[in-house]
């Protein structure tokens, strides 16, 4: 398959570098000191399952060059995909599907209102990794794992071949038979760590040391839960105890990237695992009050990042 990466950052780079690897034909849409460092040296990958350095077919920052693709896997931020859409129409050939690996619940919907639906795949991701260096990938924790789907749930050859293709590549893959209720699971886990962490700006370890920090992250991940009940998603039975578990098995010295911007004074995806939350939850009539709390906590750091609060020059 002929693959495009775009966004080629902790989950993109990790991903498109194990494909490379497999013998798939790359394509890694990037830029600045990252791309030039890749198309000198190729892309470097430190990971607790053995570092490599792959080798994409092309590496670019001009989705034209790339021209037409198979495949294309989303790797920006959940703030970023929009844009994304837009810019790599050059990419999308009448067969390419889009498979966006986005934490939240937005990033289908927003693909397809400018790609449309049939070129939309619904998917999400896991891992611990980010840059550490231009041209390099640090995998520092967690089993790489990639769940996509239909929007329909339906079984295609389309999502058949990408299975293989992954699994060829020795990275964790599979095709649920719901797809949102996985999506959903993962933003049950994603709101309590990113929310709790970002509020306590500890390690998850910490945090879930403090009984009450705990039992707020409880709640998060119950708040979610009913929100997607009342947005119409079949949650398993046991959707609460598996996002608790996985908070639970999460690395103690663990942070998450919405939590390491925010304490960085960078933008971040607060809206697309928090703010989503509440509003969806306004949407279908379902309290949020925690994370509620939480959001709005964070919302005023989250504006001065964006730079969306007057410099004290302008104030004066």
């Amino acid at each position: 398959m002929r693959i495009a990466i775009f966004g080629a950052g902790g989950i993109g780079g990790y991903l498109g570098g194990r494909l490379s690897q497999a013998g798939e034909e790359v394509v890694l849409i990037a830029r600045g000191e990252h791309l030039e460092a890749i198309r000198e040296h190729g892309l470097r990958v430190d990971s607790i399952k053995g570092d490599f350095v792959a080798t994409p077919a092309l590496a670019t920052d001009n989705p034209t060059e790339a021209g037409p693709v198979d495949v294309v896997i989303l790797g920006v931020k959940g703030w970023q995909v929009h844009d994304a859409a837009m810019a790599m129409r050059p990419m999308i050939g009448p067969e390419t599907f889009v498979v966006p690996m986005q934490n939240g619940v937005d990033a289908p919907a927003q693909l397809a209102s400018v790609l449309g639906e049939r070129a939309v795949l619904v998917g999400l991701g896991g891992l611990i990794s980010y840059i550490v260096g231009p041209g390099h990938i640090l995998h520092a924790g967690g089993e790489p794992f990639v769940s996509f789907g239909e929007v329909d749930n339906s079984t295609t050859e389309r999502t058949q071949r990408l299975l293989r293709a992954f699994q060829n590549a020795g990275v964790r893959a599979n095709i649920p038979s719901n797809i949102y209720a996985a999506l959903w699971g993962k933003l049950a886990f994603m709101a309590a760590n990113s929310g709790i962490g970002a509020v306590s700006r500890v390690p998850s370890g910490q945090w879930r040391s403090v009984p009450e920090s705990w039992e707020m992250a409880q709640q998060v991940v119950r708040e979610v839960l009913a929100v997607a009940a009342g947005q119409g998603i079949k949650m398993p039975g046991d959707a609460f105890a598996s996002a608790i578990a996985r908070l639970e098995g999460s690395p103690a010295n663990g942070t998450s990237s919405m939590q390491r911007d925010l304490m960085e004074g960078r933008p971040s995806e607060l809206e697309v695992q928090i703010g989503s939350v509440v509003r969806l939850g306004k949407e279908a009539g379902v309290p949020t009050p925690v994370n509620s709390f939480i959001y709005h906590s964070l919302l005023p750091q989250e504006k001065k990042a964006r730079g969306e609060f007057p410099t004290e020059e302008e104030e004066e």
